[in-house]
């Protein structure tokens, strides 16, 4: 068994719990990987990869699949939490009785809770209580080309400087780079507002709208996460960077996206509940428009492309309908 002090644990099993495991674990990291479907589990220790999402990729000789929590936080220095976020709460919650004073927990989780809006850095503080340092981690990240071992780059950001330093030292290699941040607002506002933007890009292409329309969707949908963004108090470089902007780009332009795929069904026709079951994997961006455009009222903050993908989404509003509403907006100065 391996030390407590140097292991991490992994929960969530998903594609991207499982893509940060085998980096770890390529690295030279203790990692157990936790998913709560005990069938699940046992398929990964038997075959020594996740067949449901990453077939392709063996898992290293470090990465130990584990089905029992308790055991998991016992033997781990370190978490990562790798949930979708309609799942955050309630797995910090089942976590935060099992932990030790000082155990450091971080997140790769990109969404808001769903019903208060909340980012989850609030969500992981009232689980936990004080006394458990919190990062997250985000960027342009697709799992499979993190598991492939392909260049990537991310955003590791905590109020705590040694926990970041600690996380991004852990995960980088030749072709892996992490940097450091003490932005935890600014980088999960980013990450949870991409996806809603990504739906909209997805449905653009998919109207055969094309590539000046996908360019000006990004650059005004990235308005729109600095307008919020700064309102909830992140920092302005935040987003021209990784967990902003680069995350933005990735997600909008790329059909590995879940949400881009999403959005390219709603304009060929399919209703969400359709898109969904066609992606037949969690789509963060549905639930996360929905929260996004409460915060955003709340806020004040005007934010129209997510206001259509809304309306799509949930007012039965046309892709075609949302695209004239967008451009039956008044006429207004670029900035300000």
């Amino acid at each position: 068994m391996a030390h407590a002090d140097s292991t991490l644990a992994v929960i969530g099993a998903g594609s991207w719990g499982t893509a940060l495991a085998v980096l770890l674990a390529r690295n030279g990291v203790p990692t157990l990987l936790w998913g709560h479907e005990a069938e699940h589990v046992a398929r990964l220790a038997k075959d020594r990869r996740n067949q449901e999402f990453l077939p392709a990729i063996e898992f290293p000789a470090r990465v130990e699949p584990i089905g029992d929590l308790a055991a998991a936080v016992a033997r781990a220095q370190d978490l990562l939490v790798a949930v979708p976020s309609h799942a955050f709460g309630e797995v910090l919650r089942a976590i935060a009785p099992r932990m030790r004073p000082g155990q450091r927990v971080a997140w790769a989780t990109k969404g808001l809770e769903m019903g208060s809006g909340r980012l989850l850095h609030d969500v992981a503080g009232a689980a936990l209580g004080d006394g458990h340092p919190l990062a997250v981690i985000s960027g342009p990240t697709f799992a499979g080309e993190v598991a492939r071992g392909l260049p990537t780059a991310v955003t590791v950001a905590s109020h705590d400087a040694a926990f970041a330093s600690d996380l991004a030292q852990r995960m980088r290699n030749d072709t892996f780079r992490a940097y450091t941040s003490d932005d935890m607002v600014g980088v999960q506002v980013g990450g949870a507002v991409k996806n809603v933007l990504a739906i909209a890009a997805g449905i653009s292409d998919g109207l055969g709208f094309g590539a000046n329309a996908r360019a000006a969707l990004i650059t005004r949908g990235l308005a729109e996460i600095f307008r919020l963004g700064l309102e909830l108090g992140g920092q302005q470089e935040t987003f021209m960077g990784l967990a902003g902007l680069g995350d933005l780009v990735l997600t909008c332009t790329d059909d590995q996206s879940r949400n881009r795929r999403f959005g390219l069904a709603l304009a060929r026709g399919a209703s969400p509940e359709q898109a969904k079951a066609q992606i037949n994997q969690v789509v963060e961006g549905v639930p996360t428009a929905r929260v996004v455009r409460g915060l955003a009222s709340a806020q004040g903050v005007e934010m129209p492309i997510t206001e259509q993908v809304y309306a799509i989404l949930y007012q039965g509003c046309t892709p075609r309908e949302a695209v004239q509403a967008l451009f039956a907006r008044e006429q207004k100065p670029e900035f300000g």
